[in-house]
């Protein structure tokens, strides 16, 4: 069964947004690499603080083996203290 999450990655400092504009090519590239992604999109609106995100997996072991991996990765290591809100949907 297909697992979709869409949400917003929030930074509170200029700071924490310069880690994301740093790591977040690679993480795109791997993301999209991955077995069972559908759908990798991160984007950027007005505020220069908060990423769009929408994401598709083809399974939910497939969602949870990406989310691992970010875990492990310089990605997951830099931004682990910048606030994520996101709602996951199955189906």
């Amino acid at each position: 069964m297909p697992l979709s999450l869409t949400g917003q990655l929030i930074c509170t400092t200029d700071a924490q947004a310069e880690i994301v504009r740093e790591y977040q090519p690679e993480h795109i590239r791997l993301t999209r690499a991955e077995p069972g992604c559908e759908l990798f999109e991160v984007t950027q609106g007005d505020d220069p603080l908060i990423w769009e995100l929408n994401e598709r997996f083809t399974t939910r072991a497939d969602f949870e083996a990406h989310q691992a991996r970010t875990k492990a990765s310089d990605w997951g290591r830099a931004t682990q203290g910048i606030t994520r809100d996101f709602r996951i949907f199955e189906g």
